[in-house]
């Protein structure tokens, strides 16, 4: 067939800070996809949007390209309302596994496509697979009968959603070109408007944990992705959230899992019930059913039903042990007072330098990995307590945790109120 475009030429409109036209946008996407343009020139491209960026129509047109690459899901046949959640990642993020079935709970369908962990930040699914017998993967027909039966479903996007995305993501990752905001955005919310929810809350996180380090930058993702969502005709707000300390007590896979059962339990860590029910009512209050009070359902045991039959359709036993890691090792604090400070990124980095993250994708975790905390920001300690205990099962991996954990904490004497974890609402 005779192309419509020139690969050289579209780089080259980006590079000299030109708008691409819609369809310069289509075809690069198209021919990307089909291997006509070439990873070296996408590659260009890429690096080119970086250092000259895209302005609205451009990004949103890209977005869809990447739509369009594949299929789209189709939630119309359910009974329910659909929302959905994505997060931009962190360290102890485990608020989908409580999040889905509270909302679920309170009468809107959550279909979760979630993935897997690279370096200091986990996976919703490689948390899940701790759970003995737990599959990640199921069919549209299935994914939409739990969803039907039970309200809520946390599994793998499936092959065929953006693999236009899926490809440039591939290329992203070695060049440098991860950073640009319009590819985040479109790569986000490609898979995300595919997926075919009603409405979609997005938690973006700030700090030294997250992607998006500084504040500001995290505003223009979460903004972009907003107008993107809100042009494509989805109902979408976001949550910019704190990330500059780990949310809960832990971090890892098992650990986390049975951390968000405290909190479907009626317990848990103040921060990840605050984020939770805060998201849970963006949630449904999206999806146009904020009748009910996702504190009050939360309370109630009635999420932990959700939880306990979603985790059992997948083939998981929710009675079934956690693993747990044949090896810890205690950090202890240094000086009695307040701790006031714990670096998000460092308590994730010892998680991943444990065996709970994978340097590579594809790369096996292991399911007991992790840190987990026994004093937060805010909390007195006193000079010998436990302050971390790091679990493995190669002990050999000590030393490195150890050493991503100097000078990640701070006693003193002052008094300290930890902030709230949401900072702004855009949307």
């Amino acid at each position: 067939m005779t192309e419509l475009f020139d690969a050289v030429e579209v780089i080259a409109t980006k590079r000299d800070k030109h708008e691409l036209t819609d369809p310069q946008i289509d075809w690069v996407v198209d021919a990307f996809t089909r291997g006509v343009v070439a990873d070296e020139q996408m590659s260009a491209l890429a690096m080119a949007i970086l250092i000259n960026g895209m302005n609205r129509r451009e990004i949103s047109r890209w977005t869809h390209a990447m739509i369009d690459s594949g299929e789209r899901m189709d939630f119309s046949s359910l009974s329910w309302a659909t929302a959905d959640k994505h997060s931009t990642g962190g360290v102890g993020d485990k608020i989908t596994l409580p999040l889905a079935p509270l909302v679920a709970a309170c009468g809107v369908a959550v279909p979760q496509l979630s993935g897997r962990g690279l370096g200091h930040t986990g996976g919703t699914l490689d948390k899940l697979e701790a759970i003995p017998g737990w599959r990640a993967n199921l069919t549209n027909e299935e994914m939409l009968a739990q969803l039907e039966d039970i309200g809520a479903v946390i599994c793998a996007a499936g092959a065929g959603l953006a693999p236009a995305d899926k490809k440039l993501y591939a290329l992203r990752d070695v060049t440098g070109t991860v950073e640009a905001i319009p590819l985040i955005a479109s790569s986000i919310m490609s898979k995300k408007i595919a997926e075919g929810t009603g409405a979609l809350v997005l938690d973006v996180k700030a700090g030294s944990g997250a992607f998006m380090k500084e504040l500001d930058q995290a505003r223009e993702l979460a903004e972009t992705m907003v107008a993107l969502g809100t042009d494509a005709g989805v109902k979408t707000v976001a949550l910019l959230t704190d990330m500059s300390t780990p949310l809960g007590r832990t971090a890892g896979n098992a650990c986390e899992v049975a951390e968000s059962v405290e909190v479907l339990a009626g317990g848990g860590p103040a921060d990840v019930v605050e984020l939770t029910v805060a998201l849970a009512r963006e949630m449904l209050a999206a999806a146009g059913k904020d009748d009910k009070d996702p504190a009050e359902v939360l309370a109630s045991g009635a999420a932990m039903d959700v939880w306990r039959r979603m985790i059992s359709a997948q083939g998981g036993d929710p009675d079934a042990p956690l693993p747990v890691a044949r090896e810890t090792h205690v950090v202890t604090a240094p000086a009695s007072g307040t701790l006031s400070r714990l670096d998000a990124l460092s308590v994730g980095v010892a998680a991943w330098r444990l065996g709970a993250g994978r340097s590579r994708p594809g790369e096996q975790v292991q399911l007991a990995a992790g840190v987990v905390m026994h004093a937060k920001p805010g909390d007195a300690v006193v000079a010998g307590q436990p302050l971390m205990t790091l679990h493995t099962d190669t002990p050999e991996r000590f030393e490195r945790a150890v050493a991503a954990l100097e000078g990640s904490y701070d006693v003193g004497h002052a008094p300290f109120d930890a902030p709230s974890v949401v900072i702004d609402r855009i949307g």
